[in-house]
């Protein structure tokens, strides 16, 4: 334990002072400090008033240590350089209990944040880092180790495991119906308030590309809510403001407590595309990242199953 701690200077002081030193320039010390010129002058002639002593001789262009400097600098180099050792090594075992995880507005929504919690609670030293995003492009930045995207499982560079397929479904509130009477049969939704999401994904199924698979003219449907992500079409729903299209397992939670219902039963249409998880073949493998992978893959296999899932 310290037993002076009044001897020891304010740590920037000491590391404007070695940068300085260094370059024997206090203007191109303060370029690679990313400072202004004067608030490297500063740090250094307060840390001269700290020891009572000049540490540089100043010239028109650039500064030389006097000897008082050079007893400082040969000992604070070396306590500084051991500092970086051991921060650089707890950051760095900080970032490799993090992993950064992307996945679309409606998977981060609805299927992994309620998930989240009991992952946390069972481990303890990993954090999730997640990023909610409906660009392809952003989910797969080269910084996210993992993550999880629409698709039929072709995506060069990358390992995809399939997490779920795409079951699509309409789904109201309980409410709704009460409201506005049963839907009888899909021709019916023609006739209801009809939630519709609009995002850069057109090949994402919509109400006129699902009518359309059931026979339905989908110029017929009338659009009275549109957003532009999928969670809020679902909490538009649950508000009771109409009927919208709802993907099996994202909208499982809702049906579970009863805030939404099918309207229409088992009707349903299924594509080929499903919800993968994504890993770069390339990037290197480490213990958190795998747990993590393994996590989400356990919890598809506990998935209910959907039409020929």
């Amino acid at each position: 334990m310290l037993k002076n701690r009044a001897a020891l200077p304010r740590l920037d002081y000491l590391v404007a002072f070695e940068v300085a030193a260094e370059m024997e320039s206090f203007a191109a010390a303060a370029r690679q400090l990313n400072v202004s010129e004067t608030a490297v002058s500063r740090k250094i002639r307060l840390l001269e008033e700290h020891y009572n002593c000049q540490l540089f001789v100043r010239g028109h262009r650039s500064v030389t240590l006097t000897d008082h400097g050079r007893k400082l600098l040969g000992g604070i180099a070396p306590a500084l350089k051991s500092l970086e050792r051991v921060s650089m090594g707890l950051l760095s075992e900080q970032a490799r209990g993090t992993v950064r995880l992307a996945a679309t507005n409606s998977v981060a929504s609805l299927w992994l944040m309620p998930r989240l919690h009991a992952f946390r609670r069972e481990n303890r030293t990993i954090t999730i880092s997640l990023l909610s995003s409906d660009s392809d492009a952003e989910c797969l930045s080269e910084d996210v180790e993992l993550t999880i995207l629409r698709g039929e499982g072709d995506w060069p560079g990358f390992e995809a495991q399939l997490l779920f397929g795409e079951t699509v479904f309409p789904v109201c509130a309980p409410d709704y119906l009460d409201s506005q009477g049963p839907i009888e049969d899909v021709a019916a939704l023609t006739r209801h308030a009809l939630i519709e999401v609009s995002n850069i994904h057109t090949e994402w199924l919509n109400w006129p590309t699902w009518l359309a698979q059931k026979d339905v003219d989908p110029d017929r449907v009338p659009r009275s809510t549109l957003v532009n992500t999928y969670p809020l079409a679902i909490q538009a729903a649950v508000d009771g403001l109409g009927v919208a299209l709802g993907w099996g397992h994202l909208v499982d939670r809702h049906l579970q407590t009863g805030r939404l219902v099918r309207p229409l039963g088992r009707a349903h249409v299924r594509t080929h595309s499903g919800y993968y998880l994504l890993c770069r073949k390339d990037a290197p493998r480490h213990p958190e990242r795998d747990l993590v992978a393994v996590w989400l893959m356990q919890e598809s296999a506990a998935r209910t199953r959907y039409a020929a899932e």
